[in-house]
């Protein structure tokens, strides 16, 4: 396996920095109705730094995957801003600056490993030759070499998950979205992955991490978000929270803010 640092990530790496640069990510009175009825996201406020390791906890329809898909350009909004290093949202000079692993692989099936590299690489306007060597960097990084040429479907679940992470990262992106990268995974993948999650930060990278391990998030964000019914409940770092909230544990934490956590948490404790 070729080691994370060994690669070409040039562009990831930040320069000196400037005075009153712009957030990795800024979303201001981000709303949205469904046709349906459900509203997604409830006039909500998010401000992430340039660099740092976000995380976004929240339950299944808290809004977390509209909220992707809108800065991703994949949700068509009912009122808000978004912007992407001060670029406005939905513009391909954004979208070229974000990268997304997704919770659900949509993969190509007719499409090799190294095929949907490519294919990715041309999309972001990467010439043949430059997504080709970028392409072989991220099959070594990913340890995906033996697989280079075995198409989407026979890979196993955790070679997938590689995949995708070798796919949003070719083009370099400065904001990186990962919805729930290690979901479904066996143990120690997980913390391989971990390991190249880490090292990209460690080279300037904003991330945005979705999960519902809480472990997950304690151990790489240095900081995180609560969202619940399409707002933003609580945020801070993971010492914050529990000494905000006065309890000891994230779980706790997790319980006490999102939607119906009091019942939840004082269940357990009649448990107990």
């Amino acid at each position: 396996m070729v080691a994370w640092s060994d690669m070409d990530h040039a562009t990831t790496t930040p320069s000196a920095p400037e005075k009153a640069a712009p957030s990795a990510l800024s979303i201001r009175g981000l709303t949205k109705q469904y046709a349906d009825g459900p509203l997604a996201l409830d006039n909500l406020d998010l401000e992430i730094p340039a660099g740092s390791f976000f995380g976004l906890l929240g339950p299944n329809g808290a809004g977390k995957t509209t909220l992707i898909g809108a800065v991703c350009n994949l949700v068509r909004l009912t009122a808000g801003e978004i912007s992407v290093f001060g670029r406005p949202g939905g513009t391909m000079a954004a979208r070229r600056m974000i990268g997304i692993a997704e919770q659900e692989p949509n993969l190509d099936k007719f499409l090799t490993v190294y095929e949907t590299l490519i294919y990715h690489g041309g999309y972001y306007g990467m010439d043949g030759t430059e997504a080709s060597e970028r392409a072989e960097q991220m099959i070594d990084a990913f340890d995906l070499r033996a697989k280079r040429d075995v198409e989407a479907p026979k890979l196993s679940g955790g070679m997938r998950r590689r995949l995708l992470l070798a796919r949003a990262l070719l083009h370099r992106p400065r904001l990186v979205i990962l919805d729930e990268p290690t979901a479904g995974v066996d143990l120690e993948l997980r913390h391989e992955l971990w390991q190249y999650i880490r090292a990209l930060h460690e080279q300037g990278t904003t991330i945005l991490l979705t999960t519902h391990y809480l472990e997950e998030a304690e151990a790489l964000c240095d900081e995180i978000a609560l969202i619940s019914g399409g707002r933003i409940v609580a945020r801070d770092t993971a010492e914050g929270l529990k000494k905000t909230h006065g309890v000891g544990t994230l779980e706790e934490v997790y319980l006490r803010t999102v939607a119906g956590g009091r019942i939840a948490i004082n269940q357990l404790e009649e448990v107990e």
